[in-house]
């Protein structure tokens, strides 16, 4: 059964719908005895988890029944904050509590942070480095699991649910084509007008800022925020490199504020915000302090809420690993006496005052949930969305495709995950994306 569970679930093209991207199918490895579900959705504005909890639980339960078989987990518990009463009633109806359960989460961020919802939902805590499988655990998003009941029927992964919200007309979430512009997904929810707008590609916390309104949404997009570009949330994003790093030198007054607050120090991490920025003043005289970096997820709770003299730890953090990693330098072994802070439980970031420092309270509105597909009129599915090998193209330029036809292979001896066409029509491209021209119109 678990064989068969997990080669439907390959086939089907099934990634992680809520973070890198990491192939469900590998996470199927026996040895854990708990599955968690993240259905926390922590970043601010972002909705997707929490209406898929209330419009669609006999299928994420089914989904959560298919990984404890796979893995060999005897319990599963879902992780989401208490707040969410709709979803919570809906699966309290059908959830078998012989092997499942609810966890409630107090509405804090980062509580979407895999370890973070662990350490929440079971006590344990995973070790510096490593992942929920050390501590018997593996954890999987809300999304994904309804991916993984449609991989039983043999559907693959050709639609994505995002939020797009912010300075909008009418906040929505979505239900659309892998390969639709970002363009085309805005327009669907009223924006006619782009000029003196960006958009983020995620949260506003951890989320990227997008260059070219073309490029294609993938399985792993969750939300689409539109900011005015001088937003304090745009404007941070845009400064240069060279400002940061100056600020930082001359600024930072070692509150060490950002490391306090910090949720992987929280969890005893060697992760010490305010000491990396006090270090890049003389990057020579302390090495091991620069290499704590690696230990950073990029939250951004020390640059978006920390820090009052708003300096950019997180960016420090994310420049250091890179540029560690072009000189081939690791990061130090983990601490062999790692224990959770006991301040932990009282230095959870309130989303309520996190979204109203961050200066979106304004925008912090219902997104209903669309559930019926849009097919769109041209699609961009690039071959690598996901942690591993990028797929190998199988189809060719002329070739009519069928939504849900397998374009992309994943390697047959590597991590990587397969890539489907999410819509009727003709390929048009195929070189690092496939792009299918659609037979139909706009609207199924």
């Amino acid at each position: 059964m678990h064989s068969d569970i997990c080669e439907k679930v390959k086939q089907a093209g099934v990634v992680g719908a809520g973070g890198a991207g990491f192939p469900t199918y590998a996470k199927f490895s026996g040895g854990v005895d708990t599955v968690v579900v993240n259905g926390a959705e922590c970043e601010p504005l972002l909705r997707v988890d929490q209406q898929l909890m209330e419009a669609a639980p006999q299928e994420m339960l089914r989904g959560l029944e298919a990984v404890m078989q796979a893995t060999g987990a005897t319990g599963g518990v879902i992780a989401t904050k208490a707040k969410y009463k709709q979803g919570i009633a809906a699966l309290k109806q059908l959830m078998p509590t012989d092997r499942m359960r609810i966890h409630l989460l107090e509405d804090f961020y980062p509580a979407g942070d895999e370890q973070v919802t662990v350490k929440e939902a079971t006590g344990r805590v995973v070790p510096q480095g490593g992942i929920p499988l050390k501590v018997g655990c593996v954890v999987v998003n809300v999304e994904t699991l309804l991916n993984v009941a449609a991989a039983l029927d043999g559907t693959p992964v050709t639609h994505k649910y995002l939020t797009i919200t912010g300075a909008v007309a009418e906040p929505v979430t979505l239900y659309l084509p892998v390969g639709t512009s970002v363009a085309e997904a805005l327009s669907l929810a009223g924006v006619k007008d782009m000029q003196g707008m960006r958009v983020i590609d995620g949260g506003p916390m951890m989320g990227k800022l997008i260059g070219d309104l073309q490029q294609p949404i993938t399985k792993t997009t969750k939300g689409l925020i539109v900011l005015p570009e001088q937003h304090p949330v745009i404007r941070k994003r845009t400064q240069s490199c060279d400002k940061i790093i100056r600020q930082a030198k001359s600024t930072c007054i070692q509150c060490r504020f950002c490391t306090d607050l910090c949720p992987r120090f929280l969890l005893g991490h060697r992760l010490e915000p305010h000491r990396i920025m006090r270090a890049i003043r003389n990057t020579e005289a302390a090495p091991a302090v620069l290499k704590m970096a690696f230990a950073c997820t990029e939250c951004g709770v020390c640059e978006q809420y920390a820090c009052f003299m708003d300096l950019s730890p997180r960016t420090v953090n994310a420049m250091l690993k890179q540029e560690l990693a072009k000189q081939g330098i690791k990061p130090e072994p983990p601490p062999a006496d790692q224990m959770v802070d006991l301040l932990q439980q009282h230095r959870k970031i309130p989303v309520k005052r996190l979204i109203a420092r961050l200066g979106l309270t304004s925008y912090d509105k219902p997104a209903p949930l669309r559930c019926e597909a849009i097919a769109g009129t041209t699609v961009r599915i690039p071959l690598k969305q996901h942690v591993g090998a990028p797929a190998k193209a199988i189809v060719a330029v002329g070739q009519q495709v069928r939504c849900g036809e397998l374009i992309g292979q994943a390697p047959a001896d590597g991590l990587g995950a397969n890539v489907h066409a999410s819509i009727d029509g003709t390929v048009t491209e195929a070189g690092d994306c496939i792009v299918i021209v659609g037979s139909e119109g706009r609207r199924q």
